[in-house]
């Protein structure tokens, strides 16, 4: 074979060589380009999941919880007989407080239905109207004590069966025995609707009183002022403490080995189960110290150690973000160590460290396990006036009230919700707006 026919073999070996790798780089590329849109799809189908899982939780919470936000009322001509509210005319109150108002509210709505006889058939008529009426009416007359021996228009609320009723969570046409409203209250019911006695308002009952036994008296104002109360104490041990720690372990604290322990140790409170916390606010608070159970004191106590790790955290990250020019140049100017932290490092360092103290803030709100070993759980109707004062929160009333039986606590049980995850929409709001507005880009 001559010379040039081996070079053109030569060649063509060469060329055919060179397609097949080309061959090979675009089936790789094609491959990788598939793969990263299959990687693409499965986020996408992740976040679609996600947003789904969410939505659906949402519309449970909502559909389930906003007829608790009106409440049925009933309206009754009243009269406030002096032998049975003051007899003695002194408007004494102490004698005003413990009068009989269930017997004007019975008679009230005996003279809707004077048709009714029988001592059964009472019963099941008085049941209309809420047994905490009485309590509405108390409250009236003490505020107003000159209305007594007058015969005054007041609305108050239904019984809990029939504003479940009116609603549409219980059905009428079902068997009497299978629903806990009976075919003569029904009938009754809807008499006291064709006569314009019967309305739906909004229910303020909701947001200006405590807990009760009743559903349709139940409200959420004394969880709310335990929340505050509770908040309140643990920002005020929680956010000077962290800020402190990671302004010493950043700024002035040698890196040793006790250091690092005590960094790996706060890395590691961080992910504590909450209840154990609560184990320690019980053995220590309660049980060493003596403190008062089921007060708002201890629990923002325990709650400021669940928060303190993740403040901590914050805090030093904020640190960290600080350029060391600042440090540098203050320090170069002849400003001592704490003057460099306290006028320059710290100021550009609290927003971030603010948005930590709301992000562990919005934990604490949302904490009920450690709050249940410190007795928060109890039954509280009275408002709390002070940070010793019995108190729950609004995390440990929602658990009260998805433990209770009655149908109409299922709605406040998800208005509930809806109130804390509200403050929680709006407290993480807050750290973004913050942090938003204060962050500095270097």
């Amino acid at each position: 074979m001559s010379d040039l026919a081996i070079r053109n073999v030569g060649m063509t070996s060469a060329m055919d060589a060179t397609t097949t790798n080309s061959q090979r780089v675009a089936a790789g590329l094609k491959g990788r380009y598939a793969a990263e849109r299959r990687f693409k799809a499965y986020g996408v189908l992740a976040i679609a999941f996600a947003l789904a899982c969410l939505m659906l939780l949402m519309w449970t919470i909502v559909s389930h919880g906003y007829t608790a936000f009106v409440q049925t009322m009933v309206r009754l001509e009243i009269t406030l007989y002096p032998q049975d509210i003051d007899p003695d005319g002194k408007r004494d109150r102490d004698v005003l407080s413990t009068a009989d108002y269930r017997t004007p509210i019975r008679q009230a709505v005996a003279d809707l239905f004077p048709d009714v006889q029988g001592r059964s058939d009472q019963r099941q008529l008085d049941a209309l109207v809420s047994p905490g009426a009485v309590f509405l009416i108390r409250d009236m007359v003490m505020a107003d004590p000159s209305i007594v021996g007058k015969r005054v228009s007041i609305t108050i609320p239904v019984s809990d069966d029939l504003d479940q009723l009116n609603k549409g969570y219980i059905n009428p046409n079902v068997a009497e025995a299978d629903r806990k409203v009976s075919d003569k209250q029904i009938a009754w019911f809807q008499r006291l609707k064709d006569r314009g006695l019967i309305e739906t308002n909004f229910n303020t009952i909701l947001f200006t009183m405590g807990d009760s036994r009743e559903p349709e008296l139940a409200g959420l104002w004394g969880a709310t002022v335990g929340s505050f109360f509770t908040l309140a104490v643990t920002i005020a041990l929680a956010f000077p403490i962290a800020v402190m720690t990671a302004t010493y372990l950043e700024e002035f604290a040698p890196k040793n080995r006790w250091t690092q322990l005590i960094e790996v140790n706060i890395n590691n409170l961080a992910a504590v189960p909450s209840i154990v916390f609560g184990l320690l606010g019980l053995a220590v608070f309660l049980g060493f110290f003596g403190l008062p159970r089921s007060a708002p004191l201890v629990g923002g106590m325990v709650l400021a150690l669940i928060t303190l790790p993740t403040v901590i955290i914050a805090s030093r990250a904020a640190f960290k973000s600080v350029p060391p020019s600042i440090r540098e140049a203050a320090l170069g100017l002849g400003a001592s160590r704490l003057q460099t932290v306290t006028d320059h490092v710290l100021p550009l360092a609290m927003p971030g460290i603010l948005t930590g103290a709301i992000i562990g803030m919005a934990h604490a709100l949302g904490e009920t396990a450690p709050l249940l070993m410190i007795g928060m759980v109890a039954f509280i109707v009275d408002i709390p006036g002070g940070l010793t004062d019995p108190a729950t929160v609004l995390p440990v009333q929602v658990y009260l009230w998805s433990d209770s039986p009655e149908r109409a606590f299922v709605e406040r049980t998800s208005a509930a919700i809806m109130v804390l995850l509200v403050f929680l929409f709006a407290m993480n709001a807050v750290a973004v707006l913050l942090r938003r507005r204060f962050e500095r880009r270097w």
